[in-house]
C-alpha cells in the first residue's frame, strides 16, 4: 500500500498551500477563519453549529473564531425568519470582498500548478483528492460509530422520502464543486429541475429511488418519463462520496432501467459531460452508447457535453 508516498505528499501538501504559517491564502486571516469566510460565502442556511460541524471544531473554538470575524465586519448574524431562536451567518460586504480575494487566490494557485500537468493528470489528482477526503471522512465517522459500515448493505427504495430532495440537491453541489470546480449555478440548475419534476411524481411514467446507508440517503436516481417525446430520461443519478464503490450505483441503476423496460420505454437517455469516465463505463456496462456530443455551457461552464442512449432489450 502506498501508505508513505501519500503521507510524504500530504506534508508537503500542508506546506506549500502555507498551512504551517499564521495566516492564509494571501490574507491576514488564521486557516480556520479563511474557510469560515468561504463556507458561509457559498449561501448556505448556516448557523454557529453547522459552521462547527462542517469545519470539525469544538463549539467555544467556533464561537471565538466567529466573535473575531463579527469584530472585523466580515460576518454578521440574523434571525432565522422561520425559527426565531436560530441566528444565521451572513458575509457583510467587506465579507464578500474577502470571499472573493480568498477564491481569486486559490484559484489561481490550482490553475498555475494545473499548468505544469497534463490534463489527464489534472482529472488524476481531482479525483483522487475527492476520494482521499471522502476515505477520511469515512474513517473519522466510523470512530464515533465503530460499526464497519463497510459492511452494511445499502437499501435501495422507490419513491419519495423527506428530505431526499435536499440530499440530492447536496451530493450534486458537493461531488461537482470538487471533482469539477461547478458553482451556484450548477445547484440551481439541479434543484429547479427537481423542482418541476418531483410534483409529477404520481405519473405512472415517473419515478424515483434512493439509497439508505445507516439512515443516511448515499445514492439517488429518477427516471423522468414526460420530457422527452421519444424516450424515457435518466436523471439525477449520484452517489455520495460514502457509498462509491460499494455497488450502489449499479443497484439504482438497475431499478432504474428496470422501470424503463416494464413501462414500455423503447429507449432511455441521459445527458453527460465527457470526463466522468466511472459513470461512462456503467452506464455502457448497462447497454448505453454515446449518440452526441458538443460544447455546452449549461451546467455554468463550457464542458463538452454527451448525450447516450439505451434501447430496450429485445423481449423486455
Amino acid at each position: 500500500m502506498p501508505v508513505e508516498g501519500i503521507r510524504d505528499a500530504s506534508r508537503r501538501m500542508v506546506r506549500e498551500l502555507g498551512f504551517l504559517k499564521p495566516t492564509l491564502a494571501g490574507t491576514a486571516l488564521s486557516a480556520s477563519a479563511v474557510h469560515a469566510i468561504v463556507e458561509i460565502g457559498r449561501g448556505h442556511s448556516m448557523d454557529a453549529k453547522a459552521l462547527g460541524v462542517l469545519l470539525l471544531l469544538e463549539k467555544s473554538t467556533v464561537s471565538r473564531l466567529l466573535a473575531g470575524l463579527c469584530a472585523q465586519g466580515l460576518v454578521q448574524q440574523s434571525v432565522d425568519e422561520r425559527d426565531g431562536r436560530r441566528r444565521l451567518l451572513l458575509l457583510t460586504d467587506e465579507g464578500r470582498k474577502m470571499q472573493s480575494k480568498i477564491n481569486a487566490f486559490a484559484s489561481d494557485q490550482v490553475e498555475r500548478a494545473l499548468t505544469l500537468m497534463g490534463p489527464l493528470e489534472g482529472e488524476q489528482v481531482s479525483r483522487g483528492l475527492a476520494a482521499y477526503a471522502a476515505a477520511l471522512a469515512r474513517l473519522r465517522e466510523e470512530r464515533l460509530d465503530p460499526a464497519p459500515t463497510n459492511h452494511r448493505e445499502a437499501a435501495v427504495r422507490e419513491g419519495y422520502v423527506p428530505g431526499l430532495t435536499a440530499r440530492i440537491i447536496e451530493m450534486h453541489g458537493n461531488y461537482y464543486s470538487i471533482a469539477h470546480g461547478f458553482d451556484h449555478v450548477f445547484e440551481a440548475r439541479v434543484a429547479e429541475g427537481l423542482g418541476g419534476f418531483l410534483p409529477r411524481l404520481s405519473s405512472a411514467r415517473n419515478g424515483i429511488w434512493h439509497a439508505s446507508l445507516n439512515g443516511r440517503i448515499v445514492g439517488s436516481v429518477a427516471i423522468d418519463g414526460e420530457d422527452l417525446d421519444d424516450a424515457a430520461h435518466l436523471r439525477w443519478f449520484i452517489t455520495d462520496d460514502l457509498a462509491r464503490g460499494t455497488g450502489v450505483g449499479r443497484k439504482l441503476l438497475s431499478e432504474a432501467l428496470l422501470f424503463c423496460d416494464r413501462s414500455g420505454f423503447a429507449r432511455t437517455r441521459l445527458w453527460t459531460f465527457r470526463g466522468l469516465d466511472a459513470a461512462r463505463h456503467l452506464y455502457e456496462a448497462n447497454g448505453f452508447t454515446l449518440i452526441d456530443e458538443f460544447e455546452g455551457r449549461q451546467w455554468g461552464r463550457p464542458m463538452r457535453e454527451q448525450i447516450f442512449e439505451r434501447e430496450r432489450p429485445e423481449g423486455a
